[in-house]
């Protein structure tokens, strides 16, 4: 190679850093090029709440944490127990190079997915979250009242809605109650107790009060804590930046969930549903607002009908949340 050809390459490289250099004196363009995304900027991983994925863990939980890893996906809720031990499950995440950080825990009933459940012994529990390596669970849903059954004709969702109206402000206390006494038994163990609300949660009871009221006011704050569901949130009619804001202190996750704006306002889970980033949530206000509430963990979920594979659809959420900036 000539001497001439080296030279030449020499000065353009030259000039080149030159330009740079004058590009990076710009103040905005300065900036421009040290932004970095939401993620980055505050060092926490996208996490997800594996509900989404409907029954693919169940019928191959290695497969399924192995892909939600290629994703980008490393921080991992349970929905529950997939009727698994706590040893299989550890070792499942072990193998994909993910981690459980969180677990809902559901009262005894048909969706605790294995022999634990929230009332269950607090050494019991702790020793199961223990092998998971997790600290922290939340209650995923409410007591139902007593005698709650599903009329003929009615869906399970308005059936839920209009037994907790009916049973008016005294059963949100009683769930309050509920959670006081099982937090103060499992923080000897260094297992953290929350509740994850759904949009019932914000209905007028008489007296002007909510469900969410009342939990906020009379849980304990040194013993529990909450997982607001953005989706939710917006479902029900309130601003999730909002109501951020009220919990700061004591909100330790959140559940990353899109709506369209054809959802309309209600309080017995319905909601249009879609991937992050494709509905009307304002992600500039709401990511912000968490990590000033104090949040730790971030999980997208949504809810079904899916307009795309599962799997695809919690891709492209991910894929939004990687490349924002706010």
């Amino acid at each position: 190679m000539s001497q001439t050809l080296l030279d030449r390459r020499s000065l353009l490289a030259a000039l080149g850093a030159a330009g740079a250099l004058a590009m990076a004196d710009t103040p905005a363009l300065a900036g421009a090029m040290r932004r970095k995304t939401f993620f980055q900027r505050i060092g926490k991983p996208i996490g997800l709440q594996l509900y989404t994925l409907g029954d693919m863990p169940t019928k191959d939980l290695d497969g399924t944490l192995a892909k939600l890893a290629a994703v980008g996906f490393t921080d991992i809720e349970l929905p529950n127990f997939y009727n698994r031990t706590p040893k299989d499950l550890r070792a499942a995440a072990d193998k994909a190079g993910v981690r459980y950080s969180s677990i809902h825990m559901n009262m005894p009933g048909p969706f605790t997915g294995g022999a634990l459940t929230l009332l269950s012994p607090a050494q019991e529990i702790a020793d199961g979250l223990n092998a998971l390596g997790i600290y922290q669970v939340f209650l995923p849903l409410c007591p139902l009242p007593e005698g709650f059954s599903i009329p003929q004709g009615k869906s399970p969702q308005v059936a839920i809605g209009d037994a907790l109206r009916a049973a008016g402000a005294d059963h949100w206390k009683r769930t309050a109650d509920l959670l006081n006494e099982r937090a103060a038994a499992l923080k000897p163990f260094g297992i953290r107790l929350g509740y994850h609300n759904h949009n019932m949660e914000f209905a007028p009871l008489e007296g002007g009060l909510t469900g969410w009221d009342i939990l906020q006011k009379e849980t304990d704050p040194a013993l529990v804590n909450f997982e607001l569901d953005l989706g939710w949130t917006a479902a029900a009619g309130h601003d999730p930046a909002t109501e951020l804001a009220k919990l700061k202190g004591r909100v330790k996750a959140v559940h990353v969930k899109d709506i369209k704006a054809t959802t309309k306002t209600n309080f017995v889970m319905g909601q249009d549903p879609t991937e992050v980033g494709s509905g009307k949530l304002e992600w500039a206000r709401i990511l912000p607002a968490a990590l000033a509430a104090g949040v730790e963990h971030f999980y997208v979920e949504q809810e079904p009908p899916f307009a795309m594979d599962r799997l695809a659809a919690v891709t492209k959420s991910h894929g939004f949340l990687s490349r924002f900036v706010a």
